[in-house]
């Protein structure tokens, strides 16, 4: 099983930076592809970006694409976002998540994914 915990969140003026951080417990984490959602509130939960258990492979929504970057320690257990550039339409909480899957493909459909951690709130003000 796997715990998940997000922190890094916070408010942040358009064209500012936060980084994410995920970190898991429990023993399978570096065999798990992780990925990145978000929800806006009256919105569905969508993909941002995820990440192979090896770190070999990654894949980002259109939206975040060449702003945003997902990495991984599988040494600290942690996997990382990293959100440049900000901007208001990406207001949302953020959640973690983990694909047991042994495998390189990265899964963009939230049901694909096992565990999720408790979020935490993006706020870039305009």
């Amino acid at each position: 099983q796997v715990q998940l915990v997000e922190s890094g969140g916070g408010l942040v003026q358009a064209g500012g930076s936060l980084r994410l951080s995920c970190a898991a417990s429990g023993s399978t984490f570096s065999s798990s592809a992780m990925g990145w959602f978000r929800q806006a509130p009256g919105k569905e939960r969508e993909f941002v970006a995820g990440i192979s258990w090896s770190g070999g492979s990654t894949y980002y929504a259109d939206s975040v694409k060449g702003r945003f970057t997902i990495s991984r320690d599988n040494a600290k257990k942690t996997v990382y976002l990293q959100m440049n550039t900000l901007k208001p339409e990406d207001t949302a909480v953020y959640y973690c998540a983990a694909d047991q899957r042994l495998s390189e493909v990265v899964f963009i459909r939230p049901n694909e994914y096992d565990y999720w951690g408790q979020g935490t709130q993006v706020t870039v003000s305009s």
